[in-house]
């Protein structure tokens, strides 16, 4: 490294002009950005990182007059390489006092207006270290006006602005008023410009929270935390440098305490109160959906207060008449694509869609976006439907996102006026990959793409001809995003009324716009689609709504991918979409999952922007509570012993009363049949038992559950193989003999069933990951199916869904196919009643 470094000093001032275009490049004349001269010998290290990572500055629909086209030899080498990578050749960001490598062409042209118009206020054009840190910050941050932004770069070069508290101060402010002139008093004054702070005055202020925290310590008998000092002295400082304060803290602690019984700095979990949240009403601060990310989402009508939320002249006035539309009331939406069943990923969006909503009075629409006619099917609208309401929630409105097929083509015919769509006809292959070739029909013009969209939509064209692309980069690099594509199959809404599809990328923004929702929340994959939100609704001048971006619901052990399902399904491997093994919303439902548990599960994995998976047996707790509050009690017995009970008193069967649920006596009793024969499970027996072994024995009589009747062992009997078949027992009344070790569960006179265990679908907990593929991994002891086994006669229902606690077994769900077996209940296990045990009959 050390050699590679010395050579890359002595070339550097040649590396430039040695890199050699591609032709390809030079024949499509590329667009570069600007650049401007500041730094001419990088460091070793950084030019080399330089190197590593060109990228090519496409056109930016949100500042074109930051472009310039350049198709010479010459003009590439100071501008980008021929593969296509962005580099800051010009020192922009070590002028900022930054060390990164940049891969934004927009933050990178910002960045260089700020450089420029700061050398100004420095002589020799050499800015200061810690004044471009915050210049850096309002390039990063700040997304209004060149007005605005000019003011904040004038009052940092200024002295005015000078630490991180200010200039947030003045980006808050400058987020509340987006328009018009800024009172500048006012501005200055919540900024806190001309406040000075000294050192002298902190180490005061620490001096004085010392005194305070020791009181208090005195009282409570708790430790000093050096965090805890930190916020009480920024409290009283709001101006005060933060590094400033911390060092003075950690100061005044190390000299009074001795740094020995001080945590340190960073180890004790401080949780810091929001001013906004001192305000909320008792409904926002106790509903789970208003914490976490949600605590920082806006109100309705203030969307210009949102990070990276970008706003035109307009804005205001399109703010105001959404106000007045919807009467200030939150709306979100819920947007299923009706290509597949919902799965448990979905019912964290569900939830928490309508659950915030719900939660400010506001209301959530159940959109289908149907913008594929080739995957849907009725099958899934409906299913969708059903599983939203089975989840508990009612949707104020179902729509579908081809109710707005007219107006999304008349906002398609407005872009096309405005010169910020246009008619390609590169086909599918020629737009794969990260970085495909710039469309050379880029510059059409506005009549001819209007002609042609217009024979687009009158299906003059065959499918893959052309595509209606807008002029924009998107936040991962892809440009021009597809609008609308050629495709003649038929919709399951419109039929054959239309030949043109909007993309999700088109369509999604403009439906939320139309439908006035206020929070259009979405997980974090599309967060590379916010800045395509914005900009397609300000290209129209339309209301548009702030996009939110929040973490998945990933369970381990498991997959959720339609294809990857799909593919399962195929192999034989599950049955379909509801088999039980899957995490389909209508494979838990079938399996047994109470939605309530879902629901629960999905608060507790919380909001958060943080990517995670949980293990399966997170949900699973939350099943067996629900469960074991809910469900009716029955002895059922999965692999039977039978058992003659020879001193039976009674001529025919009796009756015993059993309570349905032991904690809620409003469940009622059922009357359970005993009769001379019993079955009991054949683990309840052991003819050789061990120490710890309780139950029955040659030697060890057991009670029976609810009976108030204690067997012992008269005499075993055994097939010619040697296995067991029967057991001749004594009964005696519990009263009248030493209470035993154990009892057990047992059925006399029961009904036949079959019973079916699940288990993991897959053995390791990224099935994924693995170089074999995912099929490779199925476990095969996912599934397990028990004929022959008996369940009490007086099984209150037999009804599909219906879910019941066998005693000492698990929870078990009525299947569907039991309509198929006449006579004969079937039952999927929905979970066991210990964490730990994948056993059905317990040890």
């Amino acid at each position: 490294m050390m050699l590679l470094a010395k050579a890359l000093r002595a070339r550097a001032p040649s590396l430039t002009r040695q890199r050699r275009l591609d032709p390809h490049v030079a024949a499509r004349s590329r667009t570069y950005a600007c650049s401007y001269s500041i730094s001419a010998h990088p460091a070793p290290t950084t030019l080399l990182c330089r190197i590593l990572s060109w990228r090519r500055v496409t056109p930016t629909c949100m500042c074109p007059r930051f472009q310039r086209q350049y198709s010479s030899e010459e003009d590439i080498s100071q501008h980008g390489d021929a593969d296509g990578r962005v580099h800051d050749s010009d020192g922009v960001l070590k002028a900022l006092g930054v060390k990164d490598t940049i891969q934004n062409e927009t933050l990178l042209a910002s960045m260089k207006i700020i450089v420029e118009r700061s050398k100004s206020f420095f002589e020799g054009g050499k800015i200061d270290r810690d004044m471009g840190k915050l210049l850096y910050q309002v390039a990063t941050r700040y997304k209004g006006s060149d007005t605005s932004r000019d003011l904040l770069v004038d009052y940092v070069c200024e002295g005015k602005l000078t630490n991180e508290p200010q200039l947030s101060a003045a980006l808050q402010y400058l987020k509340r008023h987006p328009v018009g002139p800024i009172d500048t008093k006012d501005f200055e004054e919540c900024c806190g410009v001309g406040v000075v702070i000294t050192p002298e005055s902190i180490a005061e202020e620490v001096k004085k929270a010392m005194e305070e925290s020791e009181k208090e310590l005195n009282k409570k008998g708790d430790k000093l935390r050096e965090q805890e000092l930190y916020y009480a002295v920024k409290k009283r400082l709001k101006w005060a440098d933060s590094k400033l304060v911390k060092d003075a803290v950690s100061k005044e602690v190390s000299t009074s305490l001795g740094a020995r019984n001080i945590p340190a700095a960073g180890k004790a979990k401080v949780i810091i109160s929001h001013p906004q949240n001192k305000q909320s009403s008792p409904c926002q601060q106790a509903s789970p959906y208003l914490v976490g990310e949600a605590r920082h989402f806006h109100k309705p009508g203030e969307n210009y207060l949102t990070d990276g939320y970008v706003v035109t002249p307009r804005t205001l006035d399109l703010l105001k008449r959404h106000l007045e539309e919807t009467g200030g009331k939150v709306i979100t939406r819920f947007p299923p694509e009706p290509n597949g069943i919902l799965h448990i990923g979905h019912a964290k969006a569900i939830n928490f869609n309508f659950g915030y909503a719900k939660a400010l009075g506001g209301i959530t629409y159940l959109r289908y976006d149907d913008t594929n006619p080739e995957t849907e099917d009725e099958r899934y609208i409906r299913e969708i439907k059903e599983m939203v309401e089975w989840l508990g929630h009612k949707p104020y409105k179902i729509t579908f996102a081809s109710d707005y097929f007219p107006q999304l083509h008349s906002y398609a015919v407005e872009l096309i006026k405005r010169g910020h769509a246009y008619v390609c006809h590169q086909g599918f292959e020629e737009l794969k990959g990260i970085k495909p070739p710039l469309s050379p029909w880029r510059d059409r013009p506005i009549e001819e793409s209007l002609e042609l969209f217009e024979n687009m939509k009158d299906g003059k064209f065959k499918e893959g001809y052309a595509t209606l692309r807008m002029k924009m980069t998107m936040e991962d690099g892809k440009q021009d995003p597809v609008a609308y594509r050629i495709k003649y199959a038929p919709h399951p809404q419109t039929g054959t009324q239309w030949s043109i599809y909007p993309t999700y990328d088109y369509a999604h923004c403009l439906c939320d716009s139309i439908e006035n929702i206020t929070h259009s929340l979405c997980t974090k994959e599309f967060q590379s689609r916010r800045s395509s939100y914005y900009w397609l609704c300000n290209a129209l001048d339309i209301y548009c709504p702030v996009q939110w971006e929040y973490s998945r619901l990933n369970v381990y052990h498991t997959l959720v991918s339609k294809r990857k399902i799909q593919k399962l399904i195929l192999a034989g491997i599950v049955e379909d979409w509801d088999d039980p093994r899957l995490y389909t919303l209508s494979a838990l439902r079938r399996r047994g999952y109470p939605p309530d548990a879902i629901n629960r599960f999905c608060m507790e994995a919380g909001i958060t922007v943080s990517e995670g998976a949980v293990q399966p047996e997170m949900l699973e707790h939350f099943v067996r509570e629900e469960l074991n509050r809910t469900t009716h009690r029955v002895m059922a017995v999965l692999h039977p012993l039978k058992i003659v009970i020879t001193n039976f008193p009674h001529s025919e069967a009796i009756s015993v009363p059993v309570s349905n649920h032991p904690n809620d006596p409003s469940a009622g009793v059922r009357n359970v049949p005993l009769d001379r024969v019993i079955y009991v499970e054949r683990s309840d027996f052991m003819e050789h038992p061990t120490t710890s072994y309780y139950r029955l024995t040659p030697n060890q009589p057991v009670g029976l559950n609810h009976a108030s009747v204690v067997i012992s062992v008269e005499n075993i009997i055994k097939d010619t193989s040697g296995s067991i078949v029967e057991l001749h027992v004594k009964c005696h009344k519990l009263s009248d003999v030493h209470k035993p070790k154990a009892f057990i569960h047992w059925v006399s006179n029961p009904r036949m069933c079959t019973v079916r265990l699940y288990n993991r679908l897959f053995l390791h907990k990224d099935p994924e990951d693995l170089v074999d593929g995912f099929i490779s991994d199925i476990n095969p002891s996912s599934l397990e199916v028990i004929e022959g086994a008996l369940v009490e006669r007086t099984f209150p229902s037999a009804h599909v869904g219906t879910v019941v606690q066998f005693e000492r077994l698990g929870y078990y769900c009525v299947d569907r196919d039991t309509k198929i077996h006449r006579g004969n209940l079937v039952f999927n296990r929905t979970v066991s009643l210990r964490e730990d045990s994948n056993n059905p009959v317990p040890v």
